[in-house]
């Protein structure tokens, strides 16, 4: 045997320095990346050979830092005035659900008991109450992963 046979192949270039935390890139990251390339040459900012360079280069990173590089030169786009939710989780909206019926049934029935009864007051206090935490729950119920979520601030 020769040592040819011995040794396994080597890979051509290495994306992950040795010891280091390089993080490996995503399908959606890399996707990312194509996106603002595409919008770049059509904003002009990019010949179209240095564009489809740079694509190429992109699909075939393996790493963040390899990405990082293609739009570093570019303008960042401008971010949402508020970042993106995502909708409610199935969960989340069986529980909000519950929560909306059960907080209806104890405003018909206060509103009943001030229209049938003796109460002088109209119970407007603990309805705004009850009012203001079915919104919270709205607002802070758990939700699925933002489309903006997905990708890193470096490669926006």
């Amino acid at each position: 045997m020769t040592d040819t046979e011995t040794t396994a192949p080597q890979p051509a270039h290495r994306t992950v320095p040795p010891g280091g935390a390089a993080v490996l890139a995503s399908d959606t990251e890399r996707e990312h990346v194509t996106d603002r390339l595409r919008r770049a040459a059509a904003e002009g900012r990019l010949t179209l050979a240095e564009a489809d360079e740079r694509q190429a280069t992109a699909y075939a990173a393996r790493t963040r830092d390899e990405l990082v590089p293609l739009v570093s030169d570019l303008p960042r786009p401008a971010r949402p005035p508020r970042p993106r939710r995502g909708p409610l989780t199935p969960r989340a909206r069986r529980l909000l659900a519950v929560h909306a019926g059960v907080s209806a049934a104890v405003f018909l029935l206060m509103l009943l008991t001030w229209l049938i009864g003796p109460a002088p007051f109209v119970p407007v206090g603990p309805l705004l109450l009850m009012s203001l935490i079915l919104f919270v729950h709205s607002r802070r119920a758990e939700r699925e992963p933002s489309p903006d979520g997905s990708v890193p601030d470096e490669l926006r």
